[in-house]
């Protein structure tokens, strides 16, 4: 099961030398994969919907801020590979059960560059 939306943020890198230690913006999108190794009795691994809202739920609090201005981004750089973990992790905690996992998140910077991040 793989759903796909997206966000629109700020971020600069902090330590960088070049062009995006500047504040500059992005419209992300995010790929959030999720592997069944069992079915309910409907058929399903994951409806679509409680992966979607999960996702939304989640890049709510990242839509239209500047991301170095929020936790965790406070703290550590606002990467792509970081921003990916960090939504891995979240929806990992919000998602996982029995036979579901959450197996990778792909997080598009542009339409031409992207990081996904995955534990297995």
């Amino acid at each position: 099961m793989k759903i796909l939306l997206d966000f629109a943020a700020a971020h600069y890198l902090r330590n960088y030398e070049g062009a995006c230690n500047r504040l500059h913006g992005h419209n992300w999108k995010v790929e959030v994969q999720v592997t069944a190794t069992q079915l309910d009795d409907v058929g399903m691994g994951m409806d679509f919907k409680v992966i979607k809202d999960a996702t939304r739920e989640l890049i709510e609090k990242l839509d239209h801020y500047n991301l170095n201005d929020i936790p965790p981004f406070d703290k550590i750089n606002p990467t792509a590979e970081n921003i990916s973990a960090y939504l891995y992790n979240e929806l990992s905690a919000m998602l996982n059960a029995d036979g579901v996992m959450v197996s990778s998140v792909t997080l598009w910077e542009t339409d031409r560059a992207c990081v996904t991040y995955s534990e297995d």
